[in-house]
């Protein structure tokens, strides 16, 4: 898991990851907490190809800003530098895994 400060590291993560998961929350955030470890299990256990990073709106409220993120959890996952998905708040983790899915699928999958 990487934590991101600033916007200059997240681009240079952004370029450096084919596929990444963006997970903004903050340490106060009760369904936050709760959600991470399952968003991290998921894409250990079936979407291997694609990073996970964890931005803290507290401490990056820039970052989080510039990707018009303002309510957390908020999980966006870029694959080649381009958004493909953004969930928000209520995050069904059976609807989240289809819709990786199939970005998946299409981007990683012969």
């Amino acid at each position: 898991m990487t934590n991101v400060s600033d916007k200059q590291e997240f681009e240079k993560i952004l370029e450096a990851n084919r596929g990444i998961l963006f997970y903004f929350a903050t340490d106060s955030c009760v369904v936050g907490g709760a959600v991470e470890p399952k968003v991290r299990q998921l894409l250990d256990e079936k979407f291997d190809k694609i990073a996970f990073c964890f931005i803290n709106m507290n401490i990056s409220p820039e970052i989080s800003a510039s990707h018009q993120v303002f309510v957390e959890p908020t999980l966006l996952l870029f694959i080649d530098g381009k958004e493909y998905l953004r969930r928000s708040r209520n995050i069904n983790m059976i609807e989240l895994e289809d819709a990786i899915q199939r970005i998946f699928s299409l981007a990683f999958e012969d």
